[in-house]
């Protein structure tokens, strides 16, 4: 007799918790950066696919990861070319850091044809 009341309390107990649980998960907001990801500015598909601009791109992202100084995110930064023009985004490490890359780029293009939107992440 006790083993079945034992059962039932149990079966009670996991019916309670399970009508909950939905509840505690609906209450969690998931993470959402889309207004920082809504940015009218160049993005990664305004790439061109003019062969000029591909191999321009190419040419900057050599440069940039053939510097070791760089830390992982300076690696990792978006190089977008259009027209010519290098849209360089992304966080990075420091301010010393983002004028490196800029340096970088600018023995690549010419320095008035790079748009630093580089950020130092916090």
């Amino acid at each position: 007799m006790k083993s079945i009341r034992k059962t039932l309390v149990a079966s009670a107990a996991l019916a309670a918790v399970c009508l909950f649980v939905p509840v505690f998960a609906a209450a969690q907001t998931a993470p959402d950066n889309t207004k920082q990801n809504k940015d009218p500015a160049t993005t990664a598909d305004s790439q061109s696919n003019a062969s000029a601009d591909r191999a321009t791109t190419a040419k900057v992202r050599k440069a940039i990861m053939a510097d070791k100084n760089l830390s992982t995110y300076a690696h990792n930064v978006k190089i977008i070319t259009s027209n010519g023009q290098v849209t360089l985004k992304g966080p990075v490490k420091s301010e010393e850091e983002k004028q490196q890359i800029v340096s970088d780029v600018s023995a690549v293009v010419s320095a008035e044809n790079v748009l630093n939107q580089l950020t130092v992440k916090q």
